[in-house]
């Protein structure tokens, strides 16, 4: 169960990013609502792995939450900001793809 609100959390994350994103960009009422749900989103990720850390290690966990914001934020860039793909940015995050996969294979 800590594992599976790990993941959430760390997706919960990505809404933050995604909104954050969409308020810098916004001006007015829109940048308001857009920034409303940057903060909900990061306080309800935040209070999820405050949750997971009691039972999970938390440098494995902070390394898997960042690590799918991490990857989870060049998607979303690429796929809904038109950022630019390259081998070396597809490399690299499936690195850092197999290394959350390689803490989760090693933590108890």
């Amino acid at each position: 169960m800590n594992w599976f609100l790990l993941i959430l959390s760390g997706c919960i994350e990505l809404g933050f990013t995604f909104c954050l994103s969409k308020a810098s960009k916004a001006i007015g009422v829109e940048k308001g609502i857009w920034s409303v749900g940057a903060v909900a989103a990061i306080a309800l990720s935040l209070f999820l792995i405050s949750k997971v850390i009691k039972t999970l290690p938390i440098g494995t966990a902070y390394a898997v939450w960042t690590g799918i914001g991490a990857v989870g934020t060049v998607l979303i860039g690429i796929i809904f900001f038109k950022e630019p793909v390259s081998f070396g940015r597809l490399f690299f995050i499936s690195t850092l793809i197999i290394s959350i996969i390689g803490l989760k294979a090693v933590s108890a």
